[in-house]
C-alpha cells in the first residue's frame, strides 16, 4: 500500500505524482492544505508523521519517507519500470546534479514558508516578494539553461524522461504561475512543453488534483 501526504500546488508533492504516474503506481492521496487552518501539516498529527512540517510524504507499507527525490528513488528502485535514472553511473549522476540544481538551488527560495517570512515576519510587500521570486528564477535558469544546453535530448537529459524532467517541470509551472518570461531559457521551455505531451505529467498536473483549488 503506497499512500502519499500531498498538496496540489506543492512542487515537492508534484514531482512524486509524476513519479507515480509514469510508473502505472496507484497510490493513495492524502490532501495536506499548506494554508487552511494556519496551514494543516503544523497540526500535530502530522507532525508526528513529517517533523519538518512539509509535504510530501510517502509511506509504503511500513516505511514513511520524506523529501521528494529520496521518495522518487525509492520508488524507482523497489517498481524499477519505467526507470528515471540511467543505469550508467556517470550518466546518472548527471541526471541527479539537474535534479538537484532544481531541488536545492532553485526552489527553496521560493517554497512557500520563506515567502511566508518574507511577507510576514520582514513584512515586504506583495510585489517586494514577486521581484524576490522572479530574480531567484532568472538566477537559476539562466544556470540550467546552460546545463540542459550539453545535456538535452527530446528530454532534460537525452531523449528519455529522467529524474530531472520530474523537478523541471513543478519549477516552469510555478514560473509561468508568476509571469516569468520564458524567452530567454527556450529550452527549458520546450523541455517544458515536451514533457506536457505524455499523460504522467498532465495527470499529475496541480489543477487535476482533488484538492485543486480555483
Amino acid at each position: 500500500m503506497l499512500t502519499l501526504y500531498t498538496y496540489w500546488r506543492s512542487s515537492a508533492a508534484y514531482r512524486v505524482r509524476i513519479a507515480l504516474a509514469y510508473k502505472a503506481l496507484t497510490a493513495k492521496q492524502i490532501p495536506v492544505h499548506l494554508l487552511k487552518d494556519g496551514g494543516q501539516q503544523k497540526a500535530a498529527p502530522y507532525r508526528e508523521l513529517n517533523p519538518a512540517m512539509l509535504v510530501p510524504t510517502l509511506q509504503h507499507d511500513e516505511l514513511t519517507l520524506n523529501q521528494s527525490l529520496a521518495i522518487i528513488e525509492y520508488l524507482d528502485a523497489t517498481f524499477p519500470n519505467q526507470p528515471l535514472l540511467p543505469a550508467e553511473p556517470a550518466k546518472a549522476a548527471v541526471v541527479r546534479g539537474l535534479a538537484l540544481d532544481i531541488a536545492c538551488d532553485i526552489h527553496p527560495l521560493n517554497n512557500l514558508r520563506v515567502l511566508q517570512y518574507l511577507t510576514g515576519t520582514l513584512g515586504l510587500s506583495d510585489q517586494q516578494k514577486t521581484d524576490w521570486i522572479l530574480h531567484w528564477l532568472r538566477e537559476g535558469f539562466t544556470a540550467l539553461e546552460q546545463r540542459l544546453s550539453q545535456t538535452a535530448g527530446l528530454y532534460a537529459c537525452g531523449d528519455a524522461v529522467t529524474l530531472a524532467d520530474l523537478c523541471l517541470v513543478p519549477q516552469v509551472y510555478n514560473a509561468l504561475r508568476f509571469q516569468l518570461d520564458m524567452t530567454p531559457f527556450p529550452l527549458i521551455a520546450r523541455i517544458y512543453q515536451q514533457c506536457m505531451t505524455l499523460p504522467a505529467f498532465i495527470a499529475a498536473a496541480p489543477e487535476q488534483q482533488a484538492d485543486a483549488q480555483a
